[in-house]
């Protein structure tokens, strides 16, 4: 299903942070859930020790994703502390707000409840095993790091409750069957293990940030779209192409991608409670984003990002009661659409 206006987003969003120059530029800012890299995926870089110093001084990092009436909007507070230009560790509050539903159908207004929670948190370490350039000038950066989440109700946890009552209300409806109680939301504990591989390259003819990665995870769309059915590998990545623009900072137009689990619990086969939300399986599509991120080419202290991203729309289906009488059927299929295909998003990260 998915996460985030992330598709009128920034969710996927802005993947590679790039950093140009004569000399190298380290991807160094912050993504949506803290870790050093672009605005959603991380890179092979953590946060910036200076010479002779074991810790960094913190990055923090906001951003913002209007992920549209149906899913609703997101922010997220960062911090990550680096360790020797050698690792780093940090935390994110995620912060959601129930988007409107006037220009919703009556379905997607229902399917809104699924987010209708406050956010969650997110934990997040990573090691480089690697430098960028360390054995030579095309050796790219190689790190490996994980997410956890925790206290994650969306979609997933949302499910049970809204199938239950969805189905109570065909019961009542057709008197086929008895209403049953409506359990509470669960709370969720979901993770991703990752390896990034990440190479700037700062020289003619043409420079650039090339970042591609695996991961293992359970989570769909960064938490925000539900538990994974089950663990499994994803690719994502991106390509920067760090442009100067006068005193010492560039922009980085660039685009990427972050595949999505193909099944989330909740949304059917296997559906809580025996009672499926979603007719068939959710259909995720993968995540991609369009982005510009203004940074400083060289020790960035600071980086700003805009964009647009591409989540989901049509996933699926509710089966719904009509409550009409023969002939006409007494339950019918309704699209459900998350309207989160073009999401807009933005964010700031700063190290002092």
């Amino acid at each position: 299903m998915n996460f985030l206006k992330m598709n009128k987003l920034a969710s996927s969003a802005f993947l590679l942070v790039a950093v140009l120059a004569a000399g190298r530029l380290n991807a160094q800012n912050l993504t949506l859930e803290g870790q050093t890299g672009g605005f959603l995926t991380p890179t092979a870089y953590v946060v910036e020790s200076g010479k002779g110093h074991f810790f960094s001084h913190p990055a923090v990092g906001f951003h913002f994703i209007d992920a549209s009436t149906v899913i609703g909007k997101i922010e997220t507070f960062s911090i990550t502390e680096g360790f020797a230009n050698r690792a780093e560790a940090g935390y994110t509050r995620s912060v959601h707000q129930l988007g409107g539903t006037p220009t919703a159908t009556a379905t997607n207004a229902a399917t809104s409840n699924l987010w209708d929670f406050d956010g969650m948190n997110v934990f997040h370490g990573k090691v480089v095993g690697i430098k960028d350039g360390q054995f030579g000038p095309w050796t790219p950066g190689i790190a490996v790091g994980g997410v956890v989440r925790t206290g994650d109700k969306f979609v997933s946890g949302a499910a049970g409750p809204l199938a239950v009552e969805l189905y109570d209300q065909f019961c009542i409806a057709t008197e086929e069957c008895a209403p049953v109680a409506v359990p509470a939301a669960k709370a969720y504990t979901n993770g991703d293990i990752y390896i990034s591989f990440t190479k700037t390259w700062a020289k003619p003819p043409v420079p650039f940030l090339l970042n591609v990665g695996w991961k293992a995870t359970n989570a769909a769309i960064f938490g925000i779209g539900g538990q994974a059915t089950r663990f499994g590998g994803r690719l994502y990545g991106g390509l920067g192409i760090p442009l100067p623009i006068g005193h010492g900072l560039v922009a980085v137009p660039s685009a990427g991608f972050t595949q999505e689990p193909p099944t989330v619990k909740g949304l059917g086969p296997a559906p809580p409670n025996g009672i499926p939300l979603v007719a068939g399986k959710a259909d995720l599509p993968t995540t991609m984003d369009y982005a510009v991120r203004f940074t400083q080419r060289e020790h960035p202290h600071f980086a700003f990002d805009i964009g647009v991203g591409q989540v989901a729309g049509n996933i699926g289906a509710i089966p719904v009661a009509t409550g009409l009488p023969p002939p006409y059927p007494a339950v019918v299929d309704v699209p459900v659409n998350l309207q989160a295909r073009h999401v807009v998003g933005m964010g700031i990260s700063i190290r002092p």
